[in-house]
């Protein structure tokens, strides 16, 4: 099942006050960014994001879910109306996230 692009606009809306939010579409999912670096996507219209212990330790109850078959396990994020919460969630992850791959020529 594709995410539909009215979740994907709420997802964007929610994280409307953190600079440099951007995503790409692909295979009728998301793949969200924070500053450049993968931070999660959505799956089947789920806000999943990498599970970092700074992201584990700010979502405790979170659980690990699949996106899609074959993949690792991601978070969950399911308190999607704080957006204080959200907003420190990917500012503390950032740094924990790897650097993107450089494109080959």
């Amino acid at each position: 099942m594709a995410s539909s692009k009215e979740y994907l606009a709420f997802i964007l809306d929610q994280l409307s006050e953190i600079p440099e939010i951007s995503y790409r579409s692909m295979m009728g999912e998301y793949i969200l960014y924070y500053r450049g670096k993968v931070i999660g996507g959505i799956y089947d219209n789920r806000f999943l994001i990498k599970p970092t212990k700074s992201a584990t330790a700010l979502l405790p109850e979170a659980r690990l879910e699949i996106p899609y078959e074959g993949a690792k396990k991601m978070l969950l994020v399911d308190q999607l109306d704080d957006k204080a919460l959200l907003s420190r969630l990917l500012q503390t992850m950032y740094e924990e996230l790897p650097e993107p791959k450089k494109k080959r020529n």
